[in-house]
């Protein structure tokens, strides 16, 4: 059995900036005190779920739901540096999208995403002379892989695309991926907390509402009576397996709709939202995570705004 690592005490003494943390290493992988199956270290005991009254911090299936106030940062980060975690962060920029987007994307990606641990941008685009050039800080790389599709082909295929790269490449190197839409922009911290083996993003839409537009045709495979939690296909990650799985299953069931001229409504949204269904997710994202600056600031317990849509332009953009 492969040895597992469990987070299972921590504290800060901030005053001195010292940070103790204590691991405990158990030999068999099924005795984790989290019930975690995982490949990657649990950092389960460093939330803080009853920190926050007025949101719900768990889900029914014991997944914590990230929100400001229920961790503590600094040792989130410190935990995995000791645990050597990377991240590769997938984004496409086709067309008019990169002309538009991606500058922002990375540069506030380079302010605020995953501070102190090694970062990979992954680009994904058809003009790859195109894409800026940028200063990197330390421990961070980007790359530039060509695509030749037209937007409306990304949007399906982006999840093959995202399983080759998984396959051929970042298995070795990383030990999670992200996955992002590039009309976003970083604008708080977004952190290791957000690192898990799954990770789901709450819709901002769809929240509070608890009326969740899933795929109602029960000819799709994307079909979803009903649901937990609606999530935003915006912003997917956890370890490279699970990311791997979940890509492998979107890319399943939107090859086999379109062999019955089928298509779901909302695309590889629909078919993510199946996926976390039958296979829950370990770790959820609040609003602050991928926020709609539509919404103001009329949302009190959104106390930070850590990724915001930018503003769309769809009569340019896809054209």
């Amino acid at each position: 059995m492969r040895l597992h690592y469990c987070l299972a005490a921590a504290s800060s003494q901030k005053g001195n900036d010292h940070i103790w943390i204590t691991i405990i290493s158990i030999a068999f992988r099924n005795l984790c005190p989290c019930g975690s199956h995982s490949h990657l270290p649990c950092f389960l005991l460093l939330f803080l779920p009853r920190a926050r009254k007025d949101v719900p911090t768990t889900t029914y299936w014991g997944a914590p739901i990230i929100w400001e106030g229920t961790f503590d940062p600094t040792l989130f980060d410190e935990a995995h540096k000791l645990a050597q975690s990377s991240v590769a962060l997938t984004v496409f920029a086709v067309g008019k999208y990169l002309d538009v987007y991606l500058r922002n994307f990375l540069v506030s990606a380079e302010k605020h995403f995953m501070p102190g641990l090694p970062v990979t941008y992954l680009v994904f685009t058809d003009q790859s002379e195109e894409v800026p050039a940028l200063q990197l800080g330390a421990l961070r790389d980007l790359r530039v892989l060509p695509v030749h599709k037209r937007w409306q082909d990304i949007s399906m295929m982006r999840m093959k695309t995202i399983s080759d790269i998984i396959q051929n490449e970042l298995r070795w190197s990383h030990s999670h991926v992200f996955c992002f839409d590039v009309d976003q922009v970083f604008t708080g911290r977004w952190g290791s907390e957000a690192l898990g083996e799954s990770v789901a993003q709450i819709h901002s839409e769809y929240y509070k509402t608890g009326i969740f537009t899933y795929d109602r045709n029960p000819m799709s495979r994307a079909y979803l009576p009903r649901g937990d939690w609606y999530y935003h296909a915006a912003v997917f990650g956890g370890s490279w397996q699970k990311v791997k799985e979940l890509v492998d299953f979107c890319y399943a069931g939107i090859m086999e709709d379109k062999r019955n001229n089928v298509e779901a409504v909302w695309h590889d949204e629909s078919h993510l939202n199946k996926y976390f269904y039958l296979h829950r997710p370990t770790r959820l994202l609040s609003s602050e995570y991928c926020w709609s600056p539509a919404h103001g600031s009329a949302a009190k317990d959104v106390r930070v705004h850590r990724l915001e849509w930018a503003q769309k332009f769809y009569n340019v953009l896809r054209t």
